[in-house]
């Protein structure tokens, strides 16, 4: 690496209070405070028709600490690109990672103004790694790539996140395209990590919770089935136990046996 992260953050564009975004709404799930009026109501809405939403973020973020520990430990990556940040909260990536390897590098991406505002949370790196955030929509995997390069060395493995965004993106072929772009961005022994939303457990409960959303939050999302998560990871070779509930992929061993199934399902795949 000749170039580090420049950590320059921009000031952020005026943040608009009067639409709920989905990245606040996480938020008020998460129990954070940077969240608005509007966010707190759609979120409180989405709630009452679907109570185990506030347990599918927390199960979301359970996640990615589960799937980085497993990378960092039993795999040895040691660069992370984190699509679809959201707002600063415990247990971030660099957080995660760090804690297994101080020397790991994580470059975070997202394009809300608000998760802008509140990056410098995201840029405190252990002295032997480095961070850096990077406001680009994920959309836009090329400018996304060429940003990283400040931070993350693209001729070795890096672990690409992208948890509870692809949902945005409403269009099958769409979705497929940016993830496939991505792959081709990363080298060999590289890996993916998807949580998505379906239908599969629930049924008409959480299929209403996403019309709900659709109707009063922005951006808009839609629901995959487990086969077609599974499909967007077409060149990839599935880590066991492949897709299933976030709540099933390697948890923590208890007493209580398997824990109960929710409708967001995730998966991590590894570049052969």
């Amino acid at each position: 690496m000749t170039q580090e992260p420049s950590h320059g953050l921009q000031s952020s564009p005026e943040i608009d209070t009067t639409v709920s975004h989905s990245a606040r709404v996480w938020d008020y799930w998460l129990g954070g405070k940077e969240n608005y009026p509007v966010d707190r109501e759609v979120g409180d809405r989405i709630a009452e028709m679907f109570p185990d939403i506030v347990e599918h973020a927390r199960m979301d973020r359970a996640f990615l600490g589960r799937a980085v520990r497993y990378l960092a430990t039993e795999e040895g990556i040691r660069q992370f690109l984190d699509i679809g940040t959201g707002l600063p909260t415990v247990d971030n990536t660099h957080e995660v990672a760090q804690r297994v390897a101080p020397e790991s590098r994580i470059v975070y991406v997202d394009n809300d103004p608000l998760v802008l505002a509140h990056a410098r949370a995201l840029l405190t790196s252990t002295p032997e790694g480095a961070t850096d955030y990077i406001d680009i929509d994920m959309h836009e995997p090329a400018a996304i790539v060429n940003a990283a390069q400040r931070t993350l060395d693209f001729s070795r493995p890096i672990a690409i996140t992208m948890l509870g965004v692809l949902w945005h993106i409403v269009d099958d072929d769409e979705a497929q395209s940016v993830i496939d772009q991505y792959v081709d961005a990363v080298p060999p022994g590289s890996y993916l990590a998807i949580a998505h939303p379906t239908i599969a457990v629930t049924g008409e409960r959480m299929a209403e919770a996403i019309r709900h959303w659709n109707e009063f939050g922005t951006p808009p999302g839609i629901h995959r089935t487990p086969q077609q998560i599974a499909a967007l990871f077409h060149r990839l070779e599935l880590v066991e136990p492949g897709v299933v509930s976030c709540t099933r992929w390697r948890p923590e061993a208890t007493l209580d046996g398997e824990p109960e199934e929710m409708d967001l399902f995730c998966a991590v795949g590894r570049k052969p």
